[in-house]
């Protein structure tokens, strides 16, 4: 959970004669543009898994990223899926594999095809699905999250498989998952039903950041996550503003009320039995900080210690949306309900069914004038913190530092990727490795998302160099 540089072990250097980190290098530059290109394909396909956009889309994105994957070199590939509890089909993921030789580990490539709605689309610079270069950045939804992972597990594993030849034997195997953006509700279900296909021995899931453009990273911890709404009810049904406003008072400003018992005045989380701690070394600069964020200026930050635990080792409350007449067509009435729903990232360490309990029992136990509240828990997921001594993270950061040429960082990150805590509980004797191709400035999930193209180069020869020394001298 501290950043720190790499320790570069002498057995994993080029020195050594094992691996040709030269010839590597060149594979991965004579086709990169064309790895661009691919990159460029995928984001124009909306692929998004949400009931109300259309499935189609997402099936053109698991087709083409299959055609994708085939023409990378792989023989069997298949579109699969499970059904939801609800008896719906889950997302279309796409899965590959070449088995292991005698003796060799099977590593398993993690991404996600599906994208996020691109939002409001006048807050885009460019055409949110064209995908557009400007400035050393591809802009465009899902060109970092995470359609720019797929591509590089693809060129990575063509770059390695070109270079060693009949040399590489070891067991690949590829998930691509499409319903990673809706929270990944058949996932587990997925995982039992094809646990022997997916088996590996080192997983790489290419989901997260690096800590700067130029400065690579490889995530070690990630906070957890549970969310939900709370309903706040004053009334049996809207009354007129004036002939009965003062006596009481409407349920959007009870639930402000509730809301801002949610925190306490330095901005910390109020609510009891959370757990957290302040034990981060290496703490991220506020002046970076409030530029990667675009804290506008006087805006005081929130919370007590260092910021990089307030990023990832403590809780942190969003209220992410309100239910509530819109100014536009804002009646004189008293509003009789109003309705929030949060999103709160938990510390490693933290029982995501204790922490939902415990919001239940703020909100219910601080329901403001004695209004009625009704708690509805949302999804929830565990906090993860990989093991930086086992041999895989070493190598990770070898890569890393090897590709970018300066020495890679361990990192924590303040997002959540739920999933991976299936994985860990599905494979207990996996190396789960979290790499990614964003950066501070990516703005995935948000309009203008980007790809440092740069950087996205780097990410695609570190993970060749993973999959040419796995090769080499396996686990």
């Amino acid at each position: 959970m501290t950043s720190m540089n790499a320790e570069i072990p002498q057995t994993f250097s080029n020195r050594a004669g094992t691996i040709n980190v030269d010839a590597l290098k060149s594979a991965v530059d004579a086709t990169f543009d064309h790895t661009l290109e691919r990159l460029k394909t995928l984001v124009s396909i909306p692929g998004i898994a949400w009931p109300s956009f259309d499935p189609a889309e997402l099936e053109r994105s698991a087709e083409t990223v299959a055609e994708f994957v085939r023409e990378a070199g792989f023989a069997d590939v298949q579109i699969l899926r499970c059904n939801k509890t609800d008896g719906t089909p889950g997302g279309p993921a796409v899965v590959a594999r070449r088995l292991a030789g005698p003796g060799k580990p099977t590593i398993l490539l993690y991404a996600h095809h599906d994208v996020q709605p691109p939002g409001d689309s006048t807050l885009w610079n460019s055409e949110p699905f064209v995908a557009e270069e400007r400035d050393g950045r591809l802009y465009g939804r899902g060109a970092a999250d995470d359609k720019a992972g797929i591509m590089a597990h693809l060129a990575s594993y063509a770059a390695a498989t070109q270079v060693l030849g009949d040399e590489f034997g070891l067991g690949v195997t590829l998930f691509f998952e499409g319903e990673e953006e809706a929270g990944s509700p058949t996932f587990r279900t997925f995982l039992e039903t094809h646990r022997e296909l997916l088996a590996a021995d080192v997983i790489v899931v290419a989901d997260s950041s690096n800590w700067k453009v130029g400065v690579p990273a490889l995530t070690t911890s990630l906070r957890g996550l549970v969310d939900g709404t709370f309903e706040v009810r004053v009334l049996d049904h809207a009354v007129h503003s004036g002939m009965f406003g003062g006596p009481v008072l409407d349920a959007p400003t009870l639930l402000s009320r509730l809301i801002a018992t949610l925190h306490n005045d330095d901005g910390s989380v109020a609510i009891e039995g959370l757990v957290g701690k302040d034990d981060v070394v290496e703490d991220i600069d506020e002046e970076q900080y409030r530029a990667d964020a675009s804290v506008l200026d006087g805006v005081r930050l929130a919370g007590s210690g260092s910021i990089a635990s307030r990023l990832w080792t403590k809780p942190a409350l969003s209220i992410i949306g309100i239910d509530a007449p819109a100014v536009d067509v804002a009646s004189n009435t008293l509003i009789p309900a109003a309705r929030a729903k949060f999103s709160l990232r938990l510390a490693p360490g933290q029982d995501p069914d204790a922490a939902m309990d415990a919001v239940e029992e703020h909100v219910k136990t601080h329901a403001p004038f004695g209004a009625k509240v009704t708690f509805t828990p949302g999804e929830r997921g565990n906090a993860f913190a990989t093991d930086t001594a086992s041999t895989a993270a070493r190598i990770a950061m070898w890569a890393l530092g090897e590709a970018w040429g300066v020495p890679a960082v361990e990192m924590g990150i303040g997002g959540s990727i739920p999933f991976i805590a299936d994985l860990t509980e599905t494979y207990p004797e996996v190396q789960i490795l979290v790499t990614g191709v964003e950066d501070p400035d990516s703005r995935a999930h948000s309009a203008n998302e980007s790809l440092h193209i740069g950087d996205f180069r780097n990410a695609v020869l570190a993970e060749a160099l993973m999959l040419a020394r796995l090769n080499v001298g396996g686990l």
